[in-house]
């Protein structure tokens, strides 16, 4: 189990915050309700989406379906590269990220899998995932010479999301932040040609 113990805690830790507190919100607010943590800037607010992370959506009940196996075979694939990853000895950060990610992928499958029927709202493979923190720490207008959307509105950061997307969002950023320690080549050096000392 030598390499095994870190990215296992880790998966463990992401997963266990994540349903915890998906399934605080969901038992405990109504969608679209509210809370700040500080002023405008960081708030608690429910909402579901029923496609991938960061509430983009993805072409309706067959699209769900679809989306939610995709999910499945991918996690799939991700568990064997982390074990792949482990077994052959790769840096120890790359390992982390890649738990970090599939820890991700798991706790947003898991909504999507089951918690149509745990809530009794949808079939199984039909759930939405639960999305929490938004945080919009500006908020203006385009000016009014701005291409296409001048005048308009704009937020940033808009989208809603949870600990499962920060997971994956931090891993998948990491790696390619990192990705030259990470996948650096080791340069075998070449054993020097010593010449030969004949002795008489």
């Amino acid at each position: 189990m030598k390499g095994y113990n870190k990215p296992i805690i880790a998966i463990l830790i992401i997963l266990l915050a994540d349903q915890a507190l998906k399934t605080w919100v969901k038992t405990n607010m109504f969608i679209g309700q509210e809370f700040h943590l500080i002023k405008n800037f960081a708030i608690i607010h429910f909402t579901e989406n029923n496609g991938m992370a960061f509430g983009m959506e993805f072409g309706g009940e067959a699209g769900k379906l679809a989306l939610s196996l995709f999910r499945i075979l991918a996690v799939a694939g991700i568990g064997y590269g982390l074990i792949y990853l482990i077994k052959n000895k790769y840096h120890r950060g790359l390992i982390m990220n890649v738990a970090f990610i599939f820890a991700g992928a798991l706790g947003n499958i898991i909504d999507s899998v089951f918690y149509g029927k745990i809530y009794d709202y949808a079939s199984i493979f039909h759930g939405r995932v639960v999305d929490m923190f938004y945080f919009p720490l500006l908020q203006g207008h385009f000016p009014t010479w701005f291409p296409i959307w001048g005048g308009e509105e704009y937020i940033f950061f808009r989208p809603v999301f949870n600990i499962a997307d920060s997971a994956i969002s931090i891993g998948v950023v990491c790696i390619l932040l990192y990705q030259k320690r990470y996948f650096k080549e080791e340069v075998k050096e070449q054993p020097s040609i010593n010449s030969e000392v004949v002795e008489e």
